[in-house]
């Protein structure tokens, strides 16, 4: 049987629509307060647990023959005054993960993030999966926390464990609806007139999924790790493509850093008196100005994948937003 952790997130559920359309049985992870899609919520081929995977004993009830485990469940936030909590907990929840799976000699497809990576190559030059991730103590939570977490995997490969880990860049796909990276297009839907100089890798969340299912089936692979991630692009032509399938007018402004200095402590004001999290943080304001480029050569060498043409993912995006 299948395991997946964070089964009723964006990129857990699109994974688990697929493994069912493979005619699987699976067993999904959910946390307390997680809503299960509808669509799944009563699926015979499912069984849902509620386990927090930073409960060791939790989890371990839930592994009873598992033979194979996606692990895509990590909290996300950018907020700095979460930091220590988001390292603490998703290299801790990776831990257990990593220690299950060598006790139950289950494979496990680990979905880690380009953050992972280190920053941007000067020049422009593309990212690969042998670029070693180098602490300057400029790097958000987040991504301390998907290195570190990748540091848990790669100790259990040399402890037996049977381990393949992706790193997808941007995730974005129509599924997301207003929330994850779907509100970048919604922001764009209402009037946005401003664009940052940076840049990203962009990925349907289709993609990711199927990847992961081919990379996990592919037992020859082992012990390595690969850059999912689709085109690269700039924010400005990200926001241009967009205006077009919105029919609003294309952000024509350009967001300097000291604008984006100044957004980001206006927003972390308003959510003192609003006790929302705010939507611009120091750290997205920063990672907002950084050409990021990430290369996919290895994932078509290796198994000759083939992308979901981008172009079509923002039209499907923009159609729904």
């Amino acid at each position: 049987m299948i395991l997946v952790t964070g089964g009723t997130g964006f990129l857990g559920s699109t994974l688990i629509r697929q493994l069912l359309d493979g005619g699987n049985q699976l067993r999904a992870i959910k946390r307390t307060s997680s809503f299960i899609p509808a669509d799944l919520s009563q699926h015979p081929n499912i069984q849902w647990v509620t386990a927090n995977i930073n409960n060791y004993f939790e989890l371990k009830d839930a592994f009873e023959g598992i033979s194979e485990v996606y692990h895509c469940a990590a909290l996300v936030s950018f907020e700095p005054s979460e930091k220590k909590t988001i390292i603490s907990l998703n290299t801790q929840g990776t831990a257990h993960i990593v220690n299950l799976c060598i006790q139950n000699n289950a494979r496990l497809l680990h979905v880690s993030s380009v953050a992972a990576l280190g920053d941007p190559k000067p020049d422009h030059q593309e990212a690969d999966e042998q670029d070693i991730w180098e602490f300057d103590g400029t790097q958000h939570g987040y991504a301390i926390s998907k290195y570190e977490s990748e540091m848990e995997v790669w100790r259990g490969t040399v402890e037996g464990l049977d381990a393949v880990i992706i790193n997808p860049s941007l995730i974005i796909g129509h599924q997301a609806g207003h929330q994850n990276t779907g509100a970048i297009f919604k922001l764009l839907k209402n009037g946005l007139r401003y664009y940052t100089i940076g840049s990203v890798g962009l990925v349907d969340v289709e993609d990711v999924a199927r990847a992961a299912i081919i990379l996990m089936n592919s037992r020859d692979i082992k012990s390595e790790r690969f850059i999912i991630s689709n085109e690269n692009m700039t924010y400005k032509e990200l926001f241009r493509i967009c205006a077009g399938y919105l029919h609003v007018p294309v952000p024509r402004k350009k967001a300097t850093r000291n604008m984006l200095g100044l957004a980001w402590r206006a927003a972390k004001i308003i959510s003192w008196f609003t006790g929302k999290k705010p939507g611009l943080t120091k750290d997205t304001a920063h990672s907002a100005l950084k050409k990021q480029a990430y290369s996919n050569a290895k994932l078509k060498e290796k198994v000759g994948f083939s992308f979901k043409p981008l172009d079509q993912t923002l039209k499907e995006i923009c159609e729904k937003i």
